[in-house]
């Protein structure tokens, strides 16, 4: 008993500790997030950031209506499977109760308030609401084929069915899921399956317009399709038709969003009043052709391949953008100009419920405080999200960069960095904030870690403006004294023994330089060029060595070498042995299928002749393309079409290369060189297939022998 006594005491005291130093503890320390936060690059890199929101609460769940058997009681009424939520400018949450024909209105503290179930003409499974500034609140009463319009008691106003115009088809199906109002009174109607657009309606219900509906997806397949087909047989065809809208909002600013599951690109729309795409960008290579963005977000593509399916938005009043994916869980967010700030998901197949894992998302809104409101379809719940500490310093240097206020988003930026050195966005924001002090050197290294192109270029063309202006007149001295250098040398010399000797030289007459010098000769005379391979013995085997080596290194050199602003993929560090197989696969595969083809389609070359013939012609990638690789590290965007006409000139000039030797030693007609050169693309696809084919069957074989013998060493 004396021995219990002595440690007892020691033993309350570590207790009293424990309970002491867990109460001090910050109540951070302890929150647990159910989740995993990402951000994607440029370059589909996945970066693992801090929580940009953590779960707070859950609403919804104190709901109570009268007893239809004694209505002066109250029983508790559960949500039951809930399609819309609202959130109007005094955060009052509006929530379009489906399962049970109803409206339910929350406080902003989530408390229950009212149910709004318009008794002179009861609603059917509403699956939109929308309140604007007067309060007046609009619902999608899908069941119905109708929105109606009540005042903010909950009394009808107005019953906006079908509209009665020649312009609706009569195969248009008016069933109303989701509801916008601008500020004039104009309704923006998306209904289930409308692939035409949103519906435009006046304050008094008449059509003006379908708004803001999405392209038709036009494949090469298509096109194909459209070439070969009979009318009859292309009317036989499944109508391609584009994807319908699945959701509408509308911001503090005006612009209209929308957000379409059944595309591949442009999911999320910002529409202006004229219904021009914000989010859309201009292309690089057409000065009117868009640049389409892609939507949705997933962390690993799953085994199925199933693709983001994006079913609601909202936007806060920082004018971020958040969608959540009905399918794949996630909840993306973006801001105001398209640009992905994070996206989240947790294990929604656990059979427990948890805080901040939401099971079926069916639709999201935010208040102004930006904490994120998103409805549980199956557990019939709404899960609140509010900013974490890293998510609310984001949003505040994000949106300083996009007010233009640079130099002021530079300290919050170089926090998120300092607590994420892999987030993107801090390095363009830091970028673009040294780019405004003139610290263009700084904004050029920043540029590129961010992976940014066009701000690279930028600042690379102030450091060369800056640099010219140094040394403009140090440069403009030499060329003037090596101008009149040359002249003074070419007046001096041109009577002298040495230009004599010059002019008179005898050329060299080594077989294997005047095979390589031969290489000039096809570039100015390229039928010629080649039979004289062919019939001469202009080429040889160490001269073909030397101009496959040569043409092989030129073509590494120019794919790793050539600047940040021209090939991307220097950022993601090229690696030359891949593009060293890449190379000599894809000439190895030339050589075997053209030889195979012009032996079976008449040809009369050998096979000598095809791979001397096929080497020659790789010489404007050493002529051209180490020149290219050079300027290109001098040159900005502003030159990017002289890059370009290089570029292809380039690989144009190979091309007729390959074309008249084919011609040339084969002796064809244009006619037939054009065949044997299809044909021979057509057999390096079919043989790229095979051996694909063979090792993967091959690595199948093995794995089965394997099996067998474990199975025979096991028993």
């Amino acid at each position: 008993m004396t021995v219990k006594k002595r440690w007892r005491r020691p033993l309350f005291l570590l207790l009293a500790i424990a309970v002491l130093a867990s109460a001090m503890l910050p109540m951070t320390a302890l929150a647990y997030v159910p989740y995993d936060t990402n951000y994607k690059n440029g370059y589909d890199q996945l970066i693992w950031t801090q929580s940009a929101y953590t779960p707070v609460e859950v609403m919804g769940r104190e709901i109570y209506a009268p007893d239809p058997k004694d209505p002066s009681k109250q029983v508790f009424s559960p949500l039951v499977q809930p399609k819309g939520i609202f959130i109007d400018e005094k955060d009052n949450i509006y929530i379009a109760d489906t399962g049970n024909n109803r409206i339910v209105q929350l406080d902003p503290q989530g408390s229950f308030v009212r149910i709004i179930d318009v008794k002179e003409s009861p609603l059917k499974k509403p699956e939109g609401v929308f309140v604007d500034k007067k309060g007046e609140i609009y619902v999608a009463d899908t069941g119905n084929k109708r929105v109606l319009r009540l005042d903010n008691s909950g009394k009808l106003i107005r019953e906006f069915k079908r509209p009665d115009t020649k312009f609706l088809p009569e195969s248009f199906k008016y069933d109303p899921i989701k509801v916008a109002v601008d500020k004039r009174g104009f309704l923006y109607i998306a209904t289930l399956g409308g692939y035409q657009g949103l519906l435009q309606l006046d304050p008094e219900g008449n059509f003006q317009s379908f708004f803001g509906a999405n392209k038709t997806d036009f494949s090469v397949m298509d096109a194909l399709k459209r070439l070969l087909y009979t009318r009859e047989m292309y009317l036989r065809e499944i109508s391609k038709l584009p994807g319908s809208v699945s959701s509408v909002t509308i911001d503090q600013s005006g612009f209209i969003y929308t957000v379409t599951k059944e595309v591949e690109t442009g999911q999320i729309k910002k529409l202006n009043i004229a219904g021009k795409d914000l989010l859309a960008t201009k292309n690089d290579d057409s000065a009117t052709e868009e640049k389409i963005k892609n939507f949705g977000e997933v962390r690993f593509p799953s085994k199925d391949k199933l693709t983001p399916k994006l079913n609601d938005l909202t936007v806060d009043r920082n004018g971020n953008i958040t969608a959540i994916d009905s399918t794949l869980k996630y909840v993306n967010q973006y801001d105001a100009n398209g640009n992905l700030l994070f996206f989240w998901s947790g294990d929604t197949s656990a059979s427990s419920s948890k805080l901040g894992v939401v099971k079926t998302p069916s639709a999201i809104a935010s208040n102004s405080q930006n904490n994120l409101f998103i409805l549980d379809e199956e557990n019939n719940i709404i899960q609140v999200f509010r900013l974490s500490e890293f998510g609310e310093l984001v949003h505040k240097a994000n949106q300083l960069t996009q007010e233009g206020r640079y130099e002021e988003s530079e300290k919050p930026w170089k926090e998120v960095l300092r607590l994420n050195a892999y987030y993107t966005p801090a390095l363009l924001g830091l970028a673009k904030a040294a780019y405004k002090k003139g610290d263009y050197e700084q904004a050029e290294k920043l540029f590129f870690q961010a992976g940014q192109q066009e701000g690279y270029s930028d600042a690379f063309w102030q450091i060369r403006l800056v640099w010219f202006q140094k040394h403009f007149g140090f440069l403009m001295n030499i060329v003037i004294i090596a101008g009149l250098g040359f002249l003074i040398f070419e007046r001096a010399t041109r009577k002298s023994r040495f230009r004599q000797n010059w002019r008179n030289r005898r050329r060299s007459q080594i077989p294997i330089v005047v095979q390589l010098k031969h290489a000039f000769y096809i570039l100015k005379h390229p039928i010629d060029g080649f039979s004289a391979i062919r019939y001469e013995g202009k080429g040889g085997f160490a001269s073909s060595a030397i101009m496959l080596i040569l043409a092989l290194v030129s073509f590494c050199i120019y794919r790793a070498y050539t600047n940040f602003t021209f090939n991307a993929s220097v950022f993601l560090e090229i690696n030359l042995v891949t593009v060293f197989f890449q190379f000599m696969v894809l000439w190895v595969g030339w050589i075997i299928s053209n030889y195979l083809i012009s032996t079976i389609y008449r040809g009369e070359g050998r096979f000598r002749d095809v791979v001397f013939g096929s080497t020659y012609a790789l010489f404007p990638i050493v002529l051209v393309g180490l020149p290219l690789t050079l300027i290109s590290n001098v040159m900005t965007l502003s030159e990017a079409s002289i890059y370009t006409f290089l570029q292809y000139g380039m690989m144009i000039w190979v091309g007729l290369l390959i074309f008249w030797k084919v011609q040339s030693m084969q002796n064809y007609s244009v006619g037939e060189t054009i065949m044997n050169i299809f044909l021979s693309l057509v057999t390096m696809t079919l043989l790229g297939v095979l051996i694909f084919i063979t090792f993967g069957l091959s690595t199948e074989l093995k794995d089965f022998f394997f099996s067998i013998y474990q199975e025979v060493t096991i028993r």
